[in-house]
Protein backbone atom coordinates (compact mmCIF):
# COMPACT_ATOMS: atom_id res chain seq x y z
CA UNK A 1 0.00 0.00 0.00
CA UNK A 2 1.85 3.61 -1.12
CA UNK A 3 1.91 6.42 0.92
CA UNK A 4 1.80 10.21 0.05
CA UNK A 5 4.89 11.98 0.63
CA UNK A 6 5.96 11.10 4.06
CA UNK A 7 7.68 14.32 4.40
CA UNK A 8 5.03 16.42 3.29
CA UNK A 9 2.31 15.09 5.43
CA UNK A 10 4.11 14.78 8.43
CA UNK A 11 4.78 19.15 8.06
CA UNK A 12 0.72 18.70 8.15
CA UNK A 13 0.19 16.57 10.75
CA UNK A 14 2.69 17.57 13.01
CA UNK A 15 0.95 21.49 12.64
CA UNK A 16 -2.40 19.76 13.58
CA UNK A 17 -1.10 17.89 16.42
CA UNK A 18 -0.22 21.24 18.13
CA UNK A 19 -3.95 22.62 17.05
CA UNK A 20 -5.19 19.93 19.64
CA UNK A 21 -8.85 21.12 21.02
CA UNK A 22 -7.81 21.54 24.49
CA UNK A 23 -9.53 19.91 27.60
CA UNK A 24 -9.93 20.47 31.04
CA UNK A 25 -8.45 17.35 33.03
CA UNK A 26 -10.95 15.39 35.15
CA UNK A 27 -10.84 14.70 39.05
CA UNK A 28 -9.91 11.14 40.19
CA UNK A 29 -13.56 10.96 41.18
CA UNK A 30 -14.51 11.64 37.39
CA UNK A 31 -12.56 9.64 35.72
CA UNK A 32 -13.11 6.42 34.35
CA UNK A 33 -9.77 3.72 34.85
CA UNK A 34 -9.38 0.87 32.70
CA UNK A 35 -7.55 -2.21 33.01
CA UNK A 36 -5.04 -4.53 30.92
CA UNK A 37 -6.64 -8.23 31.35
CA UNK A 38 -3.14 -9.38 31.27
CA UNK A 39 -3.13 -8.54 34.90
CA UNK A 40 -5.70 -11.14 35.27
CA UNK A 41 -4.52 -13.48 32.83
CA UNK A 42 -4.56 -16.91 34.75
CA UNK A 43 -8.28 -15.71 36.51
CA UNK A 44 -9.77 -14.99 33.23
CA UNK A 45 -8.23 -17.87 31.85
CA UNK A 46 -9.80 -20.01 34.63
CA UNK A 47 -13.60 -17.89 34.71
CA UNK A 48 -13.71 -14.74 32.32
CA UNK A 49 -17.22 -13.95 33.48
CA UNK A 50 -16.46 -14.31 37.21
CA UNK A 51 -13.42 -12.53 37.01
CA UNK A 52 -14.75 -9.86 35.01
CA UNK A 53 -17.63 -9.18 38.06
CA UNK A 54 -14.48 -9.15 40.37
CA UNK A 55 -13.09 -6.49 38.42
CA UNK A 56 -16.48 -4.75 38.17
CA UNK A 57 -16.78 -4.82 41.49
CA UNK A 58 -13.76 -2.38 42.68
CA UNK A 59 -14.71 0.34 40.40
CA UNK A 60 -12.96 -0.36 36.87
CA UNK A 61 -14.94 1.27 34.09
CA UNK A 62 -12.76 0.19 30.87
CA UNK A 63 -11.07 -2.87 29.91
CA UNK A 64 -8.03 -3.93 27.69
CA UNK A 65 -8.36 -7.27 26.24
CA UNK A 66 -4.44 -9.33 25.78
CA UNK A 67 -4.05 -12.41 23.36
CA UNK A 68 -4.87 -15.65 25.43
CA UNK A 69 -4.55 -19.76 24.99
CA UNK A 70 -8.18 -19.21 24.38
CA UNK A 71 -8.35 -16.19 21.77
CA UNK A 72 -8.32 -12.24 21.98
CA UNK A 73 -11.34 -12.90 24.30
CA UNK A 74 -10.62 -15.86 26.63
CA UNK A 75 -12.72 -17.74 25.38
CA UNK A 76 -16.09 -15.91 24.91
CA UNK A 77 -16.75 -14.79 20.96
CA UNK A 78 -16.37 -10.93 20.55
CA UNK A 79 -20.34 -10.13 20.88
CA UNK A 80 -20.44 -11.82 24.13
CA UNK A 81 -17.21 -9.98 25.42
CA UNK A 82 -18.92 -7.23 24.80
CA UNK A 83 -21.97 -7.52 26.24
CA UNK A 84 -20.62 -9.32 29.21
CA UNK A 85 -18.47 -5.97 29.69
CA UNK A 86 -21.82 -3.50 29.31
CA UNK A 87 -24.02 -6.06 31.55
CA UNK A 88 -21.42 -5.08 34.10
CA UNK A 89 -21.32 -1.30 33.53
CA UNK A 90 -17.98 -1.52 31.77
CA UNK A 91 -16.41 -1.02 28.52
CA UNK A 92 -14.15 -3.28 26.27
CA UNK A 93 -12.18 0.10 24.50
CA UNK A 94 -9.24 -1.82 22.91
CA UNK A 95 -7.38 -5.25 22.72
CA UNK A 96 -3.44 -6.53 22.59
CA UNK A 97 -2.58 -8.05 19.44
CA UNK A 98 -0.30 -9.12 17.16
CA UNK A 99 0.48 -7.90 13.79
CA UNK A 100 0.97 -11.22 11.80
CA UNK A 101 -0.80 -13.29 9.14
CA UNK A 102 -4.34 -13.30 11.04
CA UNK A 103 -4.45 -10.00 11.48
CA UNK A 104 -7.52 -9.12 9.25
CA UNK A 105 -9.26 -11.57 11.25
CA UNK A 106 -8.20 -10.08 13.92
CA UNK A 107 -9.50 -6.63 12.90
CA UNK A 108 -13.31 -7.87 11.75
CA UNK A 109 -13.20 -9.55 15.60
CA UNK A 110 -12.39 -6.14 16.74
CA UNK A 111 -15.12 -4.86 15.12
CA UNK A 112 -17.55 -6.89 16.34
CA UNK A 113 -16.48 -6.80 19.75
CA UNK A 114 -17.15 -3.04 19.48
CA UNK A 115 -13.73 -1.78 20.22
CA UNK A 116 -12.23 1.87 19.38
CA UNK A 117 -8.80 0.35 19.28
CA UNK A 118 -6.67 -2.31 18.44
CA UNK A 119 -2.92 -2.22 19.74
CA UNK A 120 -0.05 -4.39 18.30
CA UNK A 121 1.79 -6.04 21.56
CA UNK A 122 5.31 -5.83 20.33
CA UNK A 123 7.31 -5.52 17.66
CA UNK A 124 6.37 -7.44 14.43
CA UNK A 125 10.08 -8.12 13.71
CA UNK A 126 13.51 -8.25 15.20
CA UNK A 127 16.34 -5.97 14.47
CA UNK A 128 17.51 -2.91 16.72
CA UNK A 129 18.58 -0.42 13.59
CA UNK A 130 16.93 2.62 12.65
CA UNK A 131 15.96 0.98 9.35
CA UNK A 132 14.25 -2.02 10.70
CA UNK A 133 12.33 0.65 12.50
CA UNK A 134 11.45 2.84 9.73
CA UNK A 135 10.09 -0.34 7.99
CA UNK A 136 8.11 -1.11 10.64
CA UNK A 137 6.69 2.26 10.63
CA UNK A 138 5.70 1.64 7.38
CA UNK A 139 3.94 -1.47 8.12
CA UNK A 140 2.58 0.18 11.04
CA UNK A 141 0.80 2.78 9.02
CA UNK A 142 -0.61 0.61 6.68
CA UNK A 143 -2.14 -1.21 9.34
CA UNK A 144 -3.48 2.21 10.19
CA UNK A 145 -4.93 2.20 6.96
CA UNK A 146 -6.63 -1.19 6.94
CA UNK A 147 -8.05 -0.73 10.60
CA UNK A 148 -9.14 3.12 9.82
CA UNK A 149 -11.75 1.69 6.68
CA UNK A 150 -13.32 -0.88 9.75
CA UNK A 151 -13.46 2.23 12.09
CA UNK A 152 -10.92 1.12 14.64
CA UNK A 153 -8.12 2.82 15.68
CA UNK A 154 -4.51 1.02 15.08
CA UNK A 155 -1.67 1.73 17.98
CA UNK A 156 1.16 0.65 19.31
CA UNK A 157 2.49 -0.48 23.19
CA UNK A 158 6.02 0.10 23.51
CA UNK A 159 8.18 -1.99 26.35
CA UNK A 160 11.80 -0.99 27.34
CA UNK A 161 13.79 -2.39 24.07
CA UNK A 162 12.24 0.48 22.08
CA UNK A 163 14.36 3.41 24.37
CA UNK A 164 17.60 1.64 22.44
CA UNK A 165 19.76 3.76 20.55
CA UNK A 166 21.18 2.92 16.93
CA UNK A 167 23.78 5.55 14.67
CA UNK A 168 22.68 7.76 17.83
CA UNK A 169 18.83 8.33 17.81
CA UNK A 170 16.61 6.79 20.00
CA UNK A 171 14.61 3.74 18.25
CA UNK A 172 11.34 4.72 19.51
CA UNK A 173 11.73 8.36 18.23
CA UNK A 174 12.15 6.90 14.86
CA UNK A 175 9.09 5.05 15.20
CA UNK A 176 7.36 7.93 16.20
CA UNK A 177 8.67 10.66 13.38
CA UNK A 178 7.88 8.29 10.59
CA UNK A 179 4.42 7.04 11.71
CA UNK A 180 1.29 9.15 11.31
CA UNK A 181 -0.30 10.40 14.05
CA UNK A 182 -4.31 9.73 12.25
CA UNK A 183 -2.94 6.25 11.49
CA UNK A 184 -0.75 5.03 14.14
CA UNK A 185 -2.27 5.79 17.83
CA UNK A 186 0.62 5.27 20.52
CA UNK A 187 -0.80 3.36 24.41
CA UNK A 188 2.54 4.85 26.01
CA UNK A 189 3.35 2.09 28.92
CA UNK A 190 4.36 4.72 31.75
CA UNK A 191 6.43 1.79 33.40
CA UNK A 192 8.70 0.55 30.87
CA UNK A 193 9.47 4.38 30.19
CA UNK A 194 11.05 4.60 33.36
CA UNK A 195 12.73 1.57 33.32
CA UNK A 196 14.32 2.41 30.32
CA UNK A 197 15.47 5.39 31.72
CA UNK A 198 13.73 7.63 30.25
CA UNK A 199 11.03 10.66 31.08
CA UNK A 200 6.82 10.58 30.08
CA UNK A 201 6.76 14.19 30.38
CA UNK A 202 9.75 14.40 27.58
CA UNK A 203 7.52 12.63 25.19
CA UNK A 204 4.15 14.45 26.26
CA UNK A 205 5.99 17.56 25.43
CA UNK A 206 7.77 16.46 22.21
CA UNK A 207 4.98 14.41 20.49
CA UNK A 208 2.05 16.67 22.20
CA UNK A 209 -1.21 14.44 21.91
CA UNK A 210 0.42 11.51 20.71
CA UNK A 211 -0.59 9.45 23.33
CA UNK A 212 -4.11 8.04 23.97
CA UNK A 213 -4.13 5.31 25.54
CA UNK A 214 -1.57 5.05 28.72
CA UNK A 215 -0.51 1.56 30.96
CA UNK A 216 -0.29 2.88 34.37
CA UNK A 217 2.12 0.72 35.63
CA UNK A 218 4.42 1.76 39.29
CA UNK A 219 7.53 -0.28 38.41
CA UNK A 220 10.73 -1.50 41.12
CA UNK A 221 13.97 -0.55 39.32
CA UNK A 222 15.77 -3.47 41.22
CA UNK A 223 13.56 -6.12 40.58
CA UNK A 224 12.91 -4.44 36.81
CA UNK A 225 9.19 -5.64 37.12
CA UNK A 226 5.84 -3.78 38.07
CA UNK A 227 4.61 -3.43 41.76
CA UNK A 228 1.45 -2.19 43.45
CA UNK A 229 1.07 2.28 43.06
CA UNK A 230 3.62 4.00 45.40
CA UNK A 231 5.69 1.42 45.79
CA UNK A 232 7.79 1.88 43.00
CA UNK A 233 9.87 4.73 40.92
CA UNK A 234 6.76 5.83 38.75
CA UNK A 235 5.79 9.66 40.00
CA UNK A 236 1.62 8.86 39.21
CA UNK A 237 0.61 11.92 40.65
CA UNK A 238 2.83 14.11 38.38
CA UNK A 239 1.83 11.97 35.11
CA UNK A 240 -2.27 12.41 36.11
CA UNK A 241 -1.36 16.23 36.67
CA UNK A 242 -0.20 16.30 32.73
CA UNK A 243 -3.06 14.38 31.05
CA UNK A 244 -3.73 16.95 28.18
CA UNK A 245 -0.56 17.50 27.39
CA UNK A 246 -0.20 13.77 26.37
CA UNK A 247 -3.56 13.77 25.07
CA UNK A 248 -4.77 10.37 26.93
CA UNK A 249 -8.18 9.07 26.99
CA UNK A 250 -7.98 5.97 28.38
CA UNK A 251 -5.66 5.29 31.33
CA UNK A 252 -5.35 1.31 32.10
CA UNK A 253 -3.79 -0.41 34.74
CA UNK A 254 -1.27 -2.82 34.44
CA UNK A 255 0.18 -4.92 36.90
CA UNK A 256 1.93 -8.16 35.93
CA UNK A 257 3.56 -8.86 39.40
CA UNK A 258 1.65 -9.04 42.76
CA UNK A 259 2.54 -8.91 46.55
CA UNK A 260 -0.65 -11.44 47.23
CA UNK A 261 -2.90 -11.57 44.64
CA UNK A 262 -3.95 -9.42 41.03
CA UNK A 263 -7.18 -8.58 42.66
CA UNK A 264 -5.76 -7.04 45.70
CA UNK A 265 -3.22 -5.46 43.88
CA UNK A 266 -5.62 -3.83 41.45
CA UNK A 267 -7.70 -3.06 45.05
CA UNK A 268 -4.79 -1.43 46.10
CA UNK A 269 -4.49 0.62 43.13
CA UNK A 270 -7.73 1.87 42.77
CA UNK A 271 -7.62 2.42 46.74
CA UNK A 272 -4.31 4.49 45.96
CA UNK A 273 -5.81 6.74 42.67
CA UNK A 274 -7.92 7.43 44.40
CA UNK A 275 -6.40 9.48 47.59
CA UNK A 276 -4.21 11.30 44.97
Amino acid sequence: MKRRDFLVRSGILSAGAMLLPSFKTPSIEQQKFGVQLYSFRDAMAKDALGTLKQIAAIGIKEIESAKSAKGHYYGLSPKDMKKACEDLGMKLVSGHVHLDKNFERTMDEAAEAGQEYLICSSMPSKGQTVDKYKAVAEKFNNAGEACKSLGIHFGYHNHEYEFESDQGKVLYDVLMDHTEPDLVHMELDLGWVVIAGKDPLHYFKKYPGRFPLWHLKDMDMKKKESTEFGKGVLDIKTMMQNQKASGVKHILIEQEEYASTPLESMKHNMAYLKRL
